[in-house]
């Protein structure tokens, strides 16, 4: 399908290139964002023995039995941290829940800053060691790599090329560790039930590292579902809706889904590793002026990221 722009490029070409790779990266981000909301990332800094080890301890982490993974789920953090289990997250406009469960890692704040008090622990898997150990380098890797690409998209955009920098430091990114169960009687699942119903991401950048089987597909245009898979290790990149938001829809937050397999794989798990890059609470996220004019009227009121966080959070059943 022509209109289906999911360009594979090389971070490091934006990181240590000339100025004209640099260009290239970014116009080549900027557009592929612009069209489809969807790239496909090389040499991210993650490197193939840390992935594997990455999905070998989330294999563990949900083989744990149900009554060792209920005591981490705490229900005041809004699945922000911790555990969340079966049947508790269903996407906006959805009345049946997702077929997952998953573990959610996020900010460790530095520095006497204001953020230390405003976000919660992370839950810590006493059965576990070294899925706690793993899961942060994979944060802290996710995070340098996600602040690399957020230059470039300002760039993109004609901002300042660190125009994000202060905004995502220390900010409420999520690792979500994704666990989507097997189906043992495909029979008694609702119609409409899917692995992830068709939705559009809460944060600025999503970066995907992989999955352990297919599934993800992105709606395209022309309101056709599109298949979107990655090379090896590379990561998949989208746009999400408080990106969209600060550029008044010049960027797309492209609506995707997570399909559930053919009949006679439905016994199968699949387990996938997105982080979820937000800002700080306070990011002001109305229209960049640049993004307004006679042709694109501003589309959004304006509003905090915390404030939209919050908002979608309750949307999707996380938050009472």
């Amino acid at each position: 399908m022509s209109t289906v722009n999911i360009p594979r490029l090389d971070l490091n070409t934006y990181i240590n290139g000339s100025a004209d790779e640099r260009k290239a990266f970014s116009d080549s981000i900027g557009k592929a964002f612009n069209e489809t909301g969807f790239v496909t990332i090389t040499n991210h800094g993650l490197s193939k023995e840390l992935i594997d080890n990455l999905y070998a301890q989330v294999k563990q982490l949900f083989a744990l039995p149900a009554e060792v993974k209920d005591k981490y789920e705490i229900p005041d953090l809004a699945g922000q941290r911790g555990y969340t289990g079966k049947n508790k997250e269903t996407a906006k406009g959805f009345k049946v829940p997702d077929l997952k469960e998953f573990w959610q890692i996020g900010q460790t704040v530095t520095g006497d800053v204001p953020e230390k008090d405003e976000y919660p622990d992370n839950i810590v898997v006493e059965e576990l060691p070294e899925f706690n150990t793993t899961t942060l380098e994979v944060y802290a890797k996710l995070e340098a790599a996600g602040k690399h690409l957020l230059r470039a998209i300002a760039v993109y955009l004609g901002l300042d090329e660190h125009y994000f920098d202060d905004k995502v430091e220390n900010g409420n990114s999520i690792l979500r560790t994704l666990h989507y169960f097997p189906i043992t009687d495909p029979d008694a699942l609702p119609d409409d039930a899917v692995r992830a119903g068709a939705h559009e991401d809460i944060n600025l950048i999503t970066l995907l590292i992989g999955a352990s089987a297919d599934g993800l597909e992105l709606l395209t245009r022309e309101n056709k579902w599109f298949p979107v898979t990655a090379f090896g290790e590379d990561l998949v990149v989208n746009v999400g809706d408080m990106l969209q938001r600060l550029t008044n829809n010049k960027l797309k937050s492209t609506t995707h889904r997570v399909v559930n397999p053919p009949r006679e794989q439905m016994k199968n798990s699949r387990f996938s590793v997105p982080f979820f890059l937000h800002p700080k609470s306070s990011m002001d996220l109305s229209s960049l002026p640049s993004t307004i004019d006679a042709a694109h009227p501003k589309l959004y009121t304006d509003i905090t990221a915390g404030e939209y966080l919050d908002e979608r959070l309750r949307e999707i059943g996380l938050k009472k």
